[in-house]
């Protein structure tokens, strides 16, 4: 499953951004905590090279506990500064406001020892892929709606200066992608987590990806969920005996009917409506209604 996702203005973005970069002393990047790895895009990591860097791993609220704690220490392993935390929620702003004093207190020694009496604010540039929760953050950072959000990628599309207080100024930038993702798990995480247009995506084969990932890491998640036992399954697949159909794993397609059937998501003549159960089940996965969920481990 080889999904891909560039528009154009993402090309203009970071233009942009390679530009802008020059003006800032700090660069703090949010990933997504349930995939850290997928949501960190190698090109700004090129475009920031030199900068102090601030890693937050947002959404963490959604993630498993253990997971994020590996990550934590994983980033930390690279000198980076890193937080995890729920970007709509205040309770880790401070974390965050500690975390980034540390990364600057350099620069305000520098300024102190030219004779200045009063800090200069410290430019941080936001950055991080579509639908990451750049703009939520920066909303809790401030204590006030002040920058765009959505559920949907591509909801910033231009660079915008936020002065917080008297001692940071933020660069609020566009959500981009890379042109290519040479690894196609990059790709599917990315589609799940929301990261990715909708629209180009096949939800049937993604949700049987999941449900392939899920069973391997988080067995008796989909049978709580759903009510699905595993002897329905056995004799759902012993069904369809040695069925040919090209590309599909047959354990995932079993699983996905089953959950169309648990949902009732039928269509007429009594046949499953894989879609419509296949979109049930990334939304769970999304809300966090699946329960807390990480697709990678460092």
């Amino acid at each position: 499953m080889n999904i891909q996702w560039y528009p154009g203005h993402m090309t203009r973005a970071k233009r942009n951004m390679q530009n802008d970069v020059k003006l800032v002393d700090l660069v703090i990047e949010l990933l997504d905590a349930r995939a850290p790895l997928s949501t960190e895009n190698p090109d700004i990591r090129r475009l920031t090279e030199g900068k102090k860097r601030l890693v937050l791993l947002n959404k963490s609220d959604l993630a498993d506990d253990r997971a994020t704690g590996l990550w934590i220490n994983y980033f930390r392993d690279q000198n980076c500064e890193v937080v995890a935390l729920d970007s709509r929620k205040r309770d880790g702003i401070g974390l965050v406001r500690q975390a980034a004093a540390r990364l600057s207190a350099e620069k305000w020694e520098r300024d102190r020892k030219k004779g200045l009496t009063q800090r200069r604010p410290v430019k941080a540039m936001i950055c991080g892929i579509p639908n990451v929760g750049k703009s939520t953050f920066i909303n809790s950072l401030l204590g006030k709606a002040s920058a765009k959000t959505g559920d949907k990628p591509g909801v910033t599309r231009g660079n915008q200066w936020i002065t917080v207080n008297n001692e940071f100024i933020l660069l609020d930038t566009p959500g981009v992608l890379w042109p290519k993702f040479d690894d196609e798990t990059v790709g599917i995480h990315l589609a799940l987590i929301g990261a990715i247009n909708d629209e180009i995506v096949n939800r049937e084969e993604l949700a049987m990806r999941l449900i392939g990932e899920l069973r391997i890491h988080y067995p008796s998640l989909l049978p709580e969920r759903y009510g699905i036992m595993e002897e329905e399954l056995k004799e759902r697949l012993s069904e369809r005996g040695d069925m040919d159909v090209i590309g599909l794993d047959h354990e995932s397609l079993c699983y996905l009917e089953l959950i169309a059937e648990k949902r009732k998501c039928i269509r007429k003549g009594g046949l499953p409506d894989y879609e419509r159960a296949a979109r049930l089940l990334i939304d769970d996965l999304r809300s966090g209604r699946l329960g807390r969920i990480s697709l990678e481990r460092p």
